[in-house]
C-alpha cells in the first residue's frame, strides 16, 4: 500500500501527469538531461547506448541529439555521427581514439592551424609523431606514408589559401596503402561534393573514412553556436572513435542542438546565396589595382580550380558550389600597415575569425608564419581573407571600394 504524498515539493517532483502522445511539429523537442529515469532496473541491465536503441545517460544521447546525428549523416552520406564541444574538438577526438605512442600521423601543410597545432605539441607529449606534406602534391603524400602511418587528414580546399586539391586522387592513396583517411569537411558542409562518394555516381567506391565538420559554421548559420560532428559509414571505427567520445566525457548543450536542428533545412539555401554573393565580389576584387592574385577555388586561375571543377562542379545545374570564403594577395608594394589600414577601414565587414554566418568578415594573414612547405602557387605578397555574410552585394562592394582608396590611394 502506498504511502500518501503530502508535501507540496514532493508533489511536484514526483507529479504523474504525463502529456499524451502523438504531438507533432515542424521543430523537434528539446530534451534536456543529465539522468534519464528506467522503469526498473532489468531495464537498466539491459539498455544499449551504443546502437542508439535506448537511453542510459545523457552524455549518450537524447532525442534531440539523435534525431541531429541522423540528420547530419543525410546531409554527408554517412551512416554515423557524433556530436563534439566544436569542429576542433571532432579533430582532436579522432586523433586521440586512433593514434598511439609510436603512431604517425600526416597533416596538410595548408590546414587548419589548430590542427597542426595540436599534433605539434598535445601529440608529440603522446609520442605521436605528425609530418607536413604539400596538399598539391599527391606525390608528396604517397612519399610519406610510412609504416608506422596510422592516419592521414585531408583538406578541401586549404585553410586560408584555399588551394584546392585532387582529393579523389589523395583519398586513393589512402585507401590503397591501408591508412584511414580524415577530411575536414567544414567547407565543403556536405554540399559542394559527397565526402563518402568522391566519384559521383553513388557507389561510395571512393571516399573518406572520416570527415570531420565544424558545425559552428555553415549547418549553424548564426555565428552563436560551437559545434563539430565526426561521421563515418564504417560500424567498426565509428565504434573505437565513440568509446573515446564517451571516455573523453565528450556531450553537447540541448540548445545548441535545437538551435543547428532549426537552421539545418536551410543550409542549402544559404550556402548557395554566400556563394553567389563571394563569387561576384571575389572577380570584382580581382580587377583592383592593389590586388595581384583572387584565391577562390571557382575561379578559373586560382590553385586547384582544375580540381575543385572535377569534384564540385556539376553541382547547381553545372555551377558548381563553392563557400562563401576567398582570399586576396594584396601586392607587396603596399606595407602591412596599409593593409590594417584597409581592413580597418571596412565598415560592413568586421573583423573576426570563423565564417558561415550572416555578417561579412575579413582578416589579414602573415602567411610565412603559417606555411612550411614552399608555395609558388602563390604570389608574393599580404594575403587578405573575406567571409561574405547575407548582405546585399553591392554594398558590400561599396564598402571594399572606400577601404581599398583609403589605404591604397597613389
Amino acid at each position: 500500500m502506498n504511502a500518501p504524498v503530502h508535501d507540496l515539493s514532493t508533489r511536484i517532483v514526483h507529479h504523474e501527469y504525463t502529456p499524451p502522445a502523438g504531438f507533432l511539429a515542424p521543430q523537434p523537442g528539446v530534451f534536456k538531461a543529465s539522468t534519464v529515469i528506467f522503469p526498473n532496473v532489468a531495464a537498466m541491465r539491459a539498455r544499449e547506448w551504443k546502437d542508439k536503441s535506448s537511453y542510459t545517460y545523457g552524455l549518450h544521447g537524447t532525442p534531440t541529439t539523435y534525431q541531429l546525428e541522423e540528420r547530419l549523416c543525410t546531409l554527408e552520406g554517412g551512416q554515423q555521427c557524433l556530436l563534439v564541444p566544436s569542429g576542433l574538438a571532432a579533430i582532436a577526438t579522432v586523433a586521440l581514439a586512433l593514434l598511439r605512442a609510436g603512431d604517425e600521423v600526416l597533416i596538410p601543410d595548408n590546414a587548419y592551424g589548430p590542427n597542426k597545432a595540436l599534433a605539434e605539441v598535445e601529440l608529440k607529449h603522446y609520442g605521436i609523431r605528425h609530418v607536413l606534406y604539400d596538399a598539391m602534391d599527391p606525390a608528396d603524400l604517397a612519399a610519406k606514408i610510412t609504416p608506422a602511418t596510422r592516419l592521414v587528414w585531408l583538406e578541401a580546399p586549404g585553410s586560408v589559401t584555399l588551394e584546392f586539391p585532387n582529393l579523389r586522387e589523395m583519398a586513393r592513396i589512402c585507401r590503397e596503402r591501408g591508412v584511414t583517411s580524415a577530411l575536414d569537411n567544414t567547407w565543403g558542409a556536405g554540399l559542394a561534393f559527397a565526402p563518402f562518394d568522391l566519384e559521383g555516381d553513388g557507389s561510395s567506391s571512393l571516399a573518406v573514412d572520416i570527415s570531420a565538420h565544424a558545425l559552428t559554421k555553415y549547418p549553424s548559420g548564426g555565428g552563436d553556436v560551437l559545434m563539430g560532428s565526426i561521421i563515418t559509414r564504417d560500424e567498426p571505427l565509428h565504434l573505437k572513435i565513440k568509446l573515446t567520445h564517451m571516455r573523453l566525457g565528450l556531450g553537447v548543450g540541448a540548445n545548441d542542438v535545437e538551435a543547428v536542428l532549426r537552421a539545418l533545412p536551410s543550409v542549402g539555401l544559404r550556402y548557395r546565396a554566400h556563394d553567389i554573393a563571394a563569387r561576384e565580389l571575389a572577380r570584382w576584387m580581382g580587377a583592383q589595382e592593389a590586388v595581384v592574385q583572387v584565391l577562390h577555388p571557382a575561379l578559373a586561375g586560382s590553385p586547384g580550380h582544375e580540381h575543385w571543377k572535377a569534384l564540385c562542379g556539376s553541382a547547381n545545374q553545372g555551377d558548381g558550389a563553392a563557400a562563401g570564403l576567398f582570399s586576396v594577395v594584396i601586392d607587396p608594394r603596399y606595407t602591412q600597415a596599409q593593409v590594417d589600414r584597409f581592413c580597418d577601414s571596412l565598415r560592413l565587414f568586421k573583423l573576426g575569425y570563423s565564417w558561415g554566418g550572416p555578417m561579412s568578415l575579413v582578416v589579414p594573414y602573415d602567411l610565412p608564419s603559417m606555411r612550411k612547405c614552399a608555395t609558388p602557387q602563390l604570389r608574393p605578397g599580404t594575403l587578405v581573407r573575406f567571409s561574405i555574410g547575407l548582405e546585399s552585394v553591392e554594398d558590400l562592394r561599396r564598402d571594399l571600394a572606400q577601404a581599398l582608396a583609403l589605404a591604397f590611394a597613389a
